[in-house]
């Protein structure tokens, strides 16, 4: 009898944007690709952004969840469930989408966004909450 053996997906890509579409040819488009927030006020409503993680070369059954933290004082601002996925062989590639509504961010600064895999932080990078300067407008 054949033992099942697991190896662990590497994470292609992980990409904030806009909003993400499907074309009719199978083909995902990524639309306002972004790492930087702008803000007049906090705190601050960011209305609907998407993050979208690519897996692959791997094999087995899989749990991802996906979270934005404040770097400050590593506050989970708004988090995934727990997404279950399978990859047969290090052949076949998963891609999970996440939305996310109405996110509050009380002040500006340094967030970062986790991907962890199985419950362990496989990757983070920085999404930047910035302060936009009210007043006259340039000529």
């Amino acid at each position: 009898m054949a033992e099942d053996i697991s190896i662990k997906p590497d994470l292609q890509f992980s990409i904030v944007c806009d909003s993400v579409r499907r074309e009719d040819n199978g083909k995902m488009m990524l639309i306002g690709i972004f790492e930087v927030i702008g803000a007049r006020v906090f705190p601050a409503r960011h209305p609907e952004l998407f993050i979208v993680n690519r897996w692959i070369k791997g094999s087995g059954h899989f749990k991802e969840k996906t979270r934005v933290v404040n770097s400050k004082d590593n506050k989970v601002i708004v988090e995934t469930k727990e997404v279950e996925f399978e990859l047969k062989d290090i052949n076949h590639a998963h891609t999970v989408i996440s939305k996310f509504m109405n996110i509050t961010f009380q002040e500006a600064g340094k967030y970062q966004v986790e991907v962890l895999l199985s419950g362990d932080v496989l990757r983070y990078y920085p999404i930047i909450l910035a302060q936009e300067k009210t007043g006259a407008r340039p000529a």
